[in-house]
Order: C-alpha cells, then structure tokens, then sequence
C-alpha cells in the first residue's frame, strides 16, 4: 500500500506541481491541458487537491503501522494533522473540481461523491478521536484511507479496462473511445469498492461498523 501511495504521487502527483499547466508533459500530467483552458479558480483548485491528496497518500500508510503507534503516539498525532489537513484541501478542491470535471455528468456524480464523502470520513474520523472513541477513530480512518486510495486505484483501473476494451474489439479497436469509457467507470469504481472492502475490514476486526441510525 505505501509504495503503491508513493508510485502514484511520485508519477501522477508531483508533474502537476512543476510548473504552469499549458508547459506541462501530457503523458505524466493527461488532464493538464484539458484544465489549463478552465477558470483560475479551477486550475488552482487542481494543484490544491494534487497537493491535499499527494500529502494523504504519503502519511496515510504509516498511521496504519500499530508498532510507530505504540512507540511514538505524539508523531502520529501529528501526522494525524497534516492527514486530515490534506484530506480537508484536497477534498474541498475536488468539490470545486467536480462541476468543471472531463467526465461529464457521471464525473460529477462520481467525483464530486467521493469529495463528500472524503470530507465527511476524516471529520467523523477527527470528532471520534477528540471524543475519545479510538474504537470509532480507528473505523472511520480505514473508511477514509479507502477513499484516498482511489487514487491509486483510478490509475490502476483504467489500464485494465483499455486492455480488456481492446481484448473484446479486436482490430476495431478505438483507443480514444475505450479511454473515454474507462474514465467514466472509474469515477465510481476508483473508489466504491475500495469502500465496501473498507467495511468489511472494519467489521472483521470488531470495530464500529456504520449503522444509518444511531441507536
């Protein structure tokens, strides 16, 4: 989990960081041109949510590690922070993202979900550790570590559709076409299986699991 993290910020996170997008290399940073032509508000929005997720992404893993818990409980208060601190930016970036997105109406529905729900696993995440709910803290951060690795998940996901696009079509093959479908279907499977696989991890371990009601 850590050095995929650490591939995806390294290859698909620090381009968009080098620089004004329209100079920017189109094969490391693909959506660079395509938001270079958006509002400023737009692009500066993309190098928030790049910089929100890349910092997530690095520190998440190791909040996971229950010996650095346990030697150094202060460092990973703190890298708790700057967690939830990237989550909060990049999270509310994506929302700003969301209406102005490359996939359309279903990149709306599908990212702009994610961004809600980033946003709202790190806060029950954060309001249960303040209450003193380690318990809950712990459920809520695997939930909310499974949405940050969409990310990584996204990248993985779309090769996989090409190559199973140009499988079924053959010489017909389109690769415009077929990458245009698999971003549409990974703005909702980046991210809602990873969920799914989060709840069950928290169940298995006996933690909290989500109930609609509170009882």
């Amino acid at each position: 989990m850590l050095l995929t993290s650490l591939a995806i910020v390294a290859y698909s996170g620090v381009p968009y960081l080098m620089g004004a997008l329209e100079d920017l290399d189109q094969d490391r940073a693909p959506l660079a041109s395509a938001y270079a032509a958006m509002p400023p508000v737009v692009q500066v929005a993309l190098v928030l949510h790049v910089a929100g997720a890349a910092v997530a992404l690095l520190v998440g893993p190791f909040q996971f590690w229950a010996a650095l818990r346990r030697r150094f409980p202060q460092a990973h208060r703190w890298a708790g922070r700057a967690y939830l601190l990237g989550v909060t930016v990049g999270g509310a970036a994506s929302l700003v993202m969301a209406p102005w997105n490359t996939a359309g109406m279903v990149g709306f529905l599908g990212f702009g979900s994610l961004g809600v729900l980033w946003l709202w696993t790190g806060w029950r995440a954060y309001r249960a550790v303040r209450g003193g709910d380690v318990r809950s803290h712990q459920a809520w951060m695997i939930r909310n570590f499974a949405l940050t690795y969409g990310a990584v998940m996204l990248r993985t996901w779309v090769p996989l559709l090409l190559t199973a696009q140009a499988f079924a079509a053959g010489d017909a093959f389109d690769l415009d076409a077929a990458f245009d479908n698999a971003y549409d279907a990974v703005t909702f499977l980046a991210w809602v299986p990873n969920l799914l696989v989060a709840e069950w991890l928290v169940r298995r371990r006996g933690l909290p699991s989500y109930r609609l009601v509170d009882r």
